[in-house]
């Protein structure tokens, strides 16, 4: 069953399948997910280019109290912020694996430190970094259904 993203809730029962027909219902879907998120936390992002993804990653660091701009790191790979969540400062970890060829690529970099770590990581494309996505990760996959329109699915493997 689909939901609308202008349904408030402060609970969510996965899975999740929501219609998105604005970057403001996506970022708004972002803030409301970072309540599912904790220290170690990985969130799992996939779908085709411009689907959201980064979109949902802003809304996402914006829920966890991040103030700086998030931008794309397809060219850094990873950006790091902090967020702070009651009261302890945590790291955010924005990462693009559109660039990298696999999981080689991301362990050169000492991807694991990442993902593996204290902080809470957003991955985009994460299906090219498949290995170091652990099974409890919050998994978002987008699927462009229209000129401005995406169904977002959100589930847990566990």
């Amino acid at each position: 069953m689909e939901t609308s993203i202008q349904a408030e809730s402060s609970q969510f029962n996965l899975p999740l399948l929501v219609k998105s027909i604005s970057a403001n219902e996506t970022l708004a879907l972002g803030e409301r997910l970072a309540r599912l998120l904790a220290k170690g936390s990985v969130v799992a992002l996939t779908g085709p280019l411009g689907a959201g993804k980064t979109c949902l990653a802003k809304g996402l660091a914006k829920g966890l109290g991040v103030t700086e701009e998030i931008t794309s790191p397809t060219y850094t790979i990873v950006s790091e912020y902090i967020a702070v969540i009651s009261g302890e400062k945590i790291p955010v970890y924005h990462i693009d694996a559109y660039r990298l060829r696999g999981n080689d690529d991301f362990s050169a970099i000492g991807g694991e430190e990442f993902v593996f770590g204290e902080g809470i990581s957003i991955v985009e494309w994460s299906e090219r970094i498949s290995n170091f996505i652990p099974v409890e990760a919050l998994m978002v996959d987008f699927e462009l259904t229209g000129d401005n329109e995406r169904r977002i699915h959100v589930y847990r493997n566990v």
